[in-house]
């Protein structure tokens, strides 16, 4: 039996056959594999859900700062309806009159007047403009790293969840062996004591041993039930829904050059560090944007306008006229009052302090590399020497237990035994509970997803 559950449950001692085809929903709560858990997180895990929403923003955000290097057009119209028309002054002299009579009021325009005028804009020369292109695309790629990032560790949680489970239950069932076990040596007890053959404080000391047992299986059951619930929890479902979990995980080493070469490539592959770098960029470009404050801004631009007016609303095509703009338009800024010094100053801090994150965070990954490679090295290394322990174990159990029912031994002896072989036992399901969430904590540091994973997302 090479799979994960059969290992933990073989250091118990027990034999126990899985079902190798999921259940229907009639023959009982449906059978999830850890590859099918993952999946049912990464379709549910709802700040995976965010992180995807973060990159559709991101790549509208690249849309938008493509927008602002094209052409800029706009189409309006106009009616006007006078209600009451301005007005002009001649002097008397310009109309007849005598030098100390008022000025003529004369209105101007029309009652009514339309207007269609199409204008456009395209930049020449803004340096913003192709900055925040290249700087939305540095973002966008940000974003890409930051929702693989949240896909690795999703796979993670429940990978984590789902061994815990796993010991949960291999920690039940051996309790529950050693339940059974005291229960037996209990009965071989009290027939020996009824025939006389051993006193009344072995049988004693048998008894206490299984009631000391019953709360231990009691909690391992408990354990159960709350290890499955953060395995719902990490997979999005609800506390409501019903499912077990097969033997179908494989315990594989490490391969010694992933290990060896970790500490190095986790400065390239780490998927948080790498969002961090490009977040870096993303500041250095925001910095020179606010440094072409300094230069001159210059546009072309082009004017077309349909333009008619009369008295009366009997408006036709031949009453409209037209006109033709073309010119360009150049802007510096002169003075601010030092805002952009301002400005640019706390683009280059934040630069700066983002530099500062990436560095701790490179010296942060190296030590949790090398400390991830040691407990690999220290659990397999307790691996192997809890097998030893274990079998040595066992056979001091049996010799004990044989010792007392052939009368050469005593009642505590077997309780010795007995608590030794529980403890080797628990120690070998803990180190290869070690080894295999250390093998999940490398595969997340390093940026690595199981070969069942595949990302949906583009590019």
């Amino acid at each position: 039996m090479s799979t994960l559950i059969r290992l933990l449950l073989l250091v118990v001692g027990i034999s126990v056959a899985f079902p190798t085809v999921p259940l229907t929903a009639q023959d009982g709560p449906r059978i999830l594999s850890v590859e099918e858990a993952v999946r049912v997180a990464l379709e549910n895990n709802k700040e995976l859900s965010a992180a995807r929403l973060q990159v559709d923003r991101a790549d509208a955000q690249v849309r938008e700062a493509w927008g602002y290097a094209m052409p800029n057009i706009n189409l309006s119209g106009r009616y006007t309806n006078a209600l009451k028309k301005p007005v002009f002054y001649l002097p008397p002299e310009f109309t007849g009159g005598n030098p100390g009579d008022p000025p003529l009021a004369v209105p101007i325009g029309t009652d009514h007047s339309f207007d269609f005028t199409l204008t456009g804009q395209q930049a020449l020369f803004d340096a913003t403009v192709f900055i925040g292109v290249g700087a939305s695309r540095v973002y966008a790629h940000a974003a890409r790293e930051q929702f693989r990032g949240a896909e690795v560790q999703t796979v993670s949680e429940v990978q984590r969840a789902y061994y815990r489970v796993l010991l949960a239950l291999a920690v039940r069932n051996l309790f529950q062996a050693n339940l059974e076990n005291a229960e037996a040596n209990l009965k071989n007890v009290r027939a020996l004591a009824r025939q006389g053959l051993v006193p009344e404080y072995d049988e004693l000391r048998a008894s206490v041993g299984v009631d000391n047992l019953k709360p231990a299986v009691i909690q391992a059951e408990n354990n159960i039930d709350v290890a499955m619930n953060a395995l719902r929890s990490s997979m999005g479902l609800g506390l409501e829904s019903k499912f077990a979990i097969d033997d179908s995980l494989h315990l594989e080493w490490v391969p010694e050059e992933l290990m060896v070469t970790s500490v190095d490539r986790v400065l390239e592959t780490n998927l948080t560090l790498r969002a961090l770098r490009l977040q870096v960029e993303v500041s250095d470009a925001f910095m020179r944007a606010e440094r072409t404050n300094y230069y001159p801004r210059l546009y072309g631009f082009g004017n077309y306008q349909y333009q008619a007016a009369q008295n009366d609303l009997r408006v036709s095509t031949n009453d409209f006229i037209n006109s033709i703009q073309v010119g360009l338009q150049l802007t510096m800024n002169v003075f601010q009052g030092f805002q952009t010094d301002a400005r640019v100053e706390q683009a280059s801090i934040d630069k700066r302090r983002l530099q500062e994150q990436v560095a701790h965070l490179e010296l942060n990954l190296r030590n949790l590399a090398e400390s991830i490679i040691l407990r690999l090295r220290e659990s397999r290394r307790r691996i192997e020497a809890q097998e030893r322990t274990v079998e040595q174990a066992q056979r001091g159990y049996t010799i004990a237990s044989t010792r007392f029912v052939n009368g050469l031994g005593t009642q505590l002896e077997v309780n010795d035994a007995q608590v030794a072989l529980t403890l080797a036992r628990v120690n070998r399901i803990q180190a290869y509970y070690d080894y295999v969430i250390a093998s999940v904590d490398l595969n997340e540091a390093l940026g690595l997803l199981p070969e069942y994973v595949t990302t949906t997302l583009k590019d």
